[in-house]
């Protein structure tokens, strides 16, 4: 029973249902008997694990990262890719509103796989967290209060944006807001928005980092309030528009609800476990063996690794600057990323 429930979420194509043949143009075979049908080589996967790994936890924006690297590494194509035999392959099988079902591109495979390695920095931010983990868990079973409201806190923030992102997939919204400009847009509007809470922060709440000198300072992720917690969770929506970063929403969110920079960092990091953990999950199942089938399973391990290790060095950069520096040299890279952008794809 459960190599049968992996198999058919593992396994089967996109829109695939039980029961339903595997189109003949692709099955789960292919994807593990058949070369890669196409080709990304060893460098090109540990550039997208590391531009990855990087970028998903500082608060500059992977997306637009992710445009720059695919873009240089030619994994753009649109075009229909076609196994030895000369058959078309599928992502998707037919449906009534696609009859001749979803062809796989390169782009197709190459959006999957950067969202698939983010397997890499989970386990990244989990091996540095397991204290809190640790707590988490025991506060699950009733033995550590600050875990279990923890647990709370990071509950109520995955919460909103998780809804509303599950909406915008099933009514196939969310592919409809990605573009160039969006992206640029939401960079320089995150820039303005994180120079904002700086300042704030600075003004407001002028504690040196991890003293707990300023009144009102909150010492804990796990001392947060339901209502904050949610509320870091309602501005966690932002970042469905691509380029925003739910890093950056996070800290920004932590910081008006009187964390430090690190520990806002910090709480940015937990929350993104269930968060990035969920996308990669269903990512897998409905275009994992198309990715595969494109890549070959050895760069797809390599991506992972390689997004694991830069992962880990980049949160712990990251929490060691914020408490020096604060946010302010994120926002000017972000602007600098915009024009950057802008000048390549716009002009």
């Amino acid at each position: 029973m459960l190599s049968s429930l992996l198999a058919r979420a593992f396994f089967l194509p996109s829109g695939l249902r039980a029961g339903e043949t595997v189109p003949p143009a692709f099955s789960a075979a292919d994807a593990a008997q058949v070369p890669p049908a196409a080709e990304l080589s060893a460098g090109g996967a540990l550039v997208l694990g590391v531009v990855e790994g990087i970028t998903e936890f500082l608060p500059v924006s992977s997306t637009g990262h992710l445009i720059i690297a695919s873009h240089a590494l030619g994994l753009e194509s649109d075009a229909p890719l076609r196994d030895a035999a000369g058959r078309t392959l599928r992502a998707g099988a037919p449906s009534a509103r696609n009859p001749a079902g979803e062809p796989l591109t390169l782009k197709l495979a190459s959006d999957a796989y950067t969202v698939i390695i983010q397997a890499g920095a989970i386990v990244a931010v989990m091996l540095l967290y397991w204290r809190r983990l640790r707590s988490m868990f025991a506060g699950l079973l009733g033995r550590d209060a600050a875990g279990l409201r923890l647990v709370r806190n990071i509950s109520l923030a995955v919460f909103p944006a998780a809804s509303v992102g599950l909406v915008l997939h099933l009514l196939k919204l969310d592919a409809r807001l990605f573009s160039i400009e969006a992206v640029v847009v939401a960079l320089v509007l995150g820039a303005l928005l994180m120079f904002a809470a700086e300042r704030w922060r600075r003004v407001r709440r002028p504690w040196p980092e991890e003293q707990g000198d300023a009144p009102g300072a909150r010492r804990d992720v796990s001392d947060l309030t339901a209502r904050q917690s949610l509320g870091i969770g309602l501005m966690q929506c932002l970042a469905l528009w691509p380029g925003t970063s739910r890093s950056m929403v996070t800290m920004v969110g932590g910081y008006f609800c009187g964390l430090s920079p690190a520990r806002a960092a910090e709480f940015s990091f937990l929350v993104g476990l269930p968060t990035l953990g969920g996308a990669a999950l269903l990512k897998g199942v409905s275009s994992g063996p198309a990715m595969i089938a494109v890549f070959g399973w050895p760069h797809v391990l390599l991506g992972i690794v390689a997004a694991g290790v830069s992962a880990a060095l980049a949160v712990t950069f990251l929490v060691s600057y914020l408490g020096r520096h604060g946010l302010g040299v994120f926002a000017v890279y972000r602007v600098l990323l915009a024009l950057v952008l802008a000048g390549w794809f716009l002009v």
